[in-house]
Formats: structure tokens, sequence, C-alpha cells
């Protein structure tokens, strides 16, 4: 157990400070600015600050502890190397304010990622800027915003999505001022082209989907359900949250979209590492590409003078797009996690296709082993596919309404039971139209000996009576906590004794 907040130490053990640079009584604060008791520094020594940490991290769960099929997020291994190169001296320490002969190196690397990304996509134009898929969201959406403006269309009021679709679609395009417009699937969980066809009007503006959908199923309708867009005067937007699942085999260009966001932090190897840094770039056909935010990375043949700091006889500068929506992101975007993925990039390079084939191979193999292992075990009239599909792509989801309906055993419950057997949960609850759902995706970085063991557990789980799987877990370091309590009344600091008296 830590001791990091007990103060046992003497006052002023574990830290110091600095003389101050002007004498004390030339130095006056405001009366709001000045702290009216000593502040509650740690009382502990170097080493017993290094125990604190230490022992801190073994209570913590992430992919390098354990096999993590959190759906929707792909939660996968991220090769060393693309640390190390982030982190060579000519990357990690350049400045934002260096000049262009300065950083050749690295413009030309994000000039590089940004024709990759254009390629994968089948997109005309990609900014880097956006540091988080949902920020992407919203700057494509900010860019079609313009992009009517320009055209006079402001009656455009209205973005159709799926009911399916990620939460952040709606509230990324509510952010932006306009109104929402659900569309609901099919039975089968896909979408519905009659119920696009009776909502699009002149007041249209974007429908925002992705393809496969979160239901992990792919819309094999997805052209027509593009063309009914376009037909209204609309345009298409793909989230890119799936885009694992078809990198190398087909593109969102192909599929009719006009703007897509990509999450690098999923697809392309970059870190999820507490919660983040992210990067969200956004791709763009043509007649958006003015509206991107910038800088973009150009490059041109060099001229006079320049030869000493070009790369290949090309030189590589800023450029802002002529209508742009302005800056997004401070400085140039999240420079390491562009570095990363140009890395996983270039390791890989055609074996990207490679990466999607054996990600939707994986979800296929796990959905069918944990149906074949609990046939076995008796148990398989517990859950049930959450929509019916023969192949499902990089995630899949199940229903666990059965469990409930029986036994009253909920998603959440089976969820808290795999922390105990050592994994961290599927999602539970999402998408939303599968009742007690959880969604799994198991990526293309684990072994089969790792999803037969997972699907075994998994089983387990399921033949563990309701009452403590209700308890569950319980060999976790946190037991079970009231969620809904904790969202609600949030603990922003550390609760001293005096502060409750």
């Amino acid at each position: 157990m830590s001791n990091l907040f007990d103060h046992s130490g003497a006052i002023g053990k574990g830290y110091s400070q600095p003389a101050p640079l002007l004498p004390a009584h030339s130095i006056a604060l405001p009366e709001n600015l000045t702290r009216k008791k000593v502040a509650r520094w740690p009382r502990l020594s170097e080493p017993e600050m290094v125990r604190h940490y230490t022992w801190l991290s073994k209570r913590n769960f992430g992919i390098d502890t354990g096999f993590y099929p959190l759906g929707s997020c792909t939660m996968k291994h991220n090769p060393r190397i693309n640390e190390v190169i982030a982190q060579l001296p000519g990357i990690a320490d350049i400045h934002p304010h260096q000049p262009e002969h300065h950083i050749q190196g690295l413009l030309s690397i994000f000039h590089e990622m940004q024709e990759m990304l254009e390629i994968c996509a089948g997109m005309d134009q990609v900014t880097l800027q956006p540091v988080a898929g949902a920020q992407g969201e919203f700057t494509a959406v900010r860019c079609i915003q313009e992009y009517f403006r320009s055209r006079g269309e402001t009656q455009r009021t209205k973005v159709l999505v799926p009911d399916s679709a990620h939460g952040t679609n709606p509230a990324s395009a509510a952010m932006a001022g306009f109104e929402i417009v659900e569309i609901p699937s099919r039975e089968d969980g896909r979408i519905d082209l009659d119920a696009i066809a009776a909502a699009v009007d002149d007041q249209t503006a974007i429908m925002m989907i992705t393809n496969p959908n979160t239901l992990g199923l792919f819309e094999p309708e997805i052209a027509q359900a593009a063309e009914i867009v376009h037909q209204a005067g609309g345009q298409m937007y793909y989230d890119g949250a799936n885009f694992n699942a078809i990198l190398g085999i087909t593109s969102p260009g192909l599929m009719g979209f006009d703007a897509v966001h990509y999450n690098l932090h999923k697809t392309f190897s970059q870190p999820h590492g507490g919660g983040g840094p992210g990067s969200g770039p956004i791709g763009v056909k043509e007649h958006l590409a003015e509206f991107l935010p910038g800088p973009i990375v150009k490059k041109r043949p060099i001229m006079a003078g320049e030869e000493a700091h070009a790369i290949d006889d090309l030189w590589y500068g800023w450029y802002q797009p002529a209508n742009s929506i302005g800056k997004v992101q401070q400085w140039h975007g999240n420079a390491g996690a562009v570095v990363r993925s140009w890395a996983f990039y270039r390791r890989f390079g055609n074996g990207l296709r490679t990466m999607s084939q054996h990600a939707v191979l994986n979800s296929n193999y796990l959905r069918h082993a944990i149906f074949r292992e609990a046939k076995k075990a008796g148990v398989d009239d517990m859950f049930c596919d959450g929509a019916p599909t023969t192949v499902a792509k990089h995630e899949f989801t199940l229903s666990l309404l059965p469990a409930k309906e029986k036994y009253g055993i909920t998603a959440m419950d089976v969820a808290k039971g795999l922390l105990d057997k050592g994994y961290m949960a599927p999602t539970v609850y999402f998408p939303l139209v599968v009742p007690e759902c959880m969604m799994i995706e198991p990526t293309e970085t684990e072994s089969k000996e790792v999803l037969d063991t997972f699907a075994n557990h998994f089983v387990e789980v399921l033949q563990v009576d309701a009452e403590t799987l209700h308890a569950a877990p319980i060999s976790t370091p946190v037991r079970r906590v009231d969620e809904v309590y904790a969202a609600r009344n949030l603990c922003l600091r550390h609760p001293f004794e005096e502060d409750e008296q």
C-alpha cells in the first residue's frame, strides 16, 4: 500500500524550493493567488516515491499486461521500434517555431504520411492537425459546413446519423450547430436505404457513418446510400474508427465518401496510453480541400541556396489552404503520434492489407470459438449474436439478454467476471441497438492460443452462479464500484481529513 499522502515525514522532506530570483519583499501577488495554507507536498524520499509509483503500476492493466478485447477501440500491440524512432533527438528535440530549413526531415515525414493516408482512404488531401478522432469528426464537419456556406446553401442544417453510430458522431455535428436526424437500422443491423431516402431533403448537409458499422457488419449497400445523399446535395462522412477492417481492401473513396477521419491511435499503432495522446487526421475530396485547417505540408523542387538542407532535391514547406476554417490545434498537431504511425507504415507497407485480413480473421475465429466452447459446456443458451451474420469484420457483438432473462446475469456481470480471469473487459452496452450488448475486438496482434484461452475463460465465467457474478470482480485491487455515483460525484482531489471537518 502506498503512503504518498500520509505526510508522516518531517516538514520539508522529499522536496526543496529554489531561492526566489527577487527579494521576498519585492514579490507582490494578488490576494486571490496567495496560499492561505502551506502546500501539502508529499513527504517522501526518492526511494519511497519510486516504490509508490511501482506499486501503482502493478495495480494497472494495459495491453502490455494482458489481452484487451475492447470493442471499437483497437487496443493492440504497438511495436517498440516506433517509440525508438519518435524519440530520436532529431525528432523529439525539434521546436515548433524552428524554420523550415531546420526541419526538412520531419516535414518530409509529415508529407509522406499525408500521401499515405490519402491513398489508403481514396481522398485527395489530408491534414494531420486534429489530435483525436472526435476532433477529426468536428473538423471535417466544419469543413463541410464552410463548403455549403461558400455555395450559399445555408439551409443545409441537418445531419443524418444511423442509430448504431458512435456517440461522438451526433455530438460532433451538434457542436457545429447541426440538427441530428437519427436513421433507424434494419432488423439485421444494417442501414435502411428506404429510411435514408425518406429522410434526405434540401436541408440535408451530411450523413455520418462508419463501415463496417459498430456491430462489426459491412454495409454492402453503402454506395447506394452515398448516391441517395449526393442526389439530395448532401455530403458523405466516414468515421474512421473501424478503418482497420478495410485497409488495403477497399476505401471510403470507393464507397462514395467525401471526407474521412483516421484514428492513428487505433489503426496505425500510436499507443492509446492513458487515454492519449491520440491523432485524428482528416482526409477530403478535392472540393473540400480549400477549407482544411492548416498548416499542411507541400513539396516543390528546390531553389537556389536550398541545396544544403533539401531532401532528394525537394523542398518541404508549410501551406495554408485558401479558405481554411483555421487552426483546430496548437502548433502542428501531435507530431510524435504521426512519426510513430509513419514508422509503422514504413515497416509494414503493403502488409497493411494483411493486417486488416488478420484482424477480420481473428474476430471471426474468436466469435466461433466462443460459441463452440459454450455449446460444449452447455451454456450456449445464455447469449446470441448481436446481429445475424455469416461473417463479421474486425469486431463482433454478443447479446447477453438470454442470460439476463433466464438467470438474472447481465452483460456487466460477465464483463466484471472476466476481470477476475485477468482480462480487460470488452465494451458493454454499446451499440445501444443490441440489448445487453458486449462488443469484442481481438485485433490482429493476438495469437490463436490467446484467443482459445479467452474463449474458454469466457465460458467459465458464464458457468459462475449469478450471486457471485453480481459481486465480481473479486480478485482485483479495486472491487466493483457504483459507476453512476462515481460519474455524478467526481472526486478531483485527495480528500484530506481537515477538508471533511
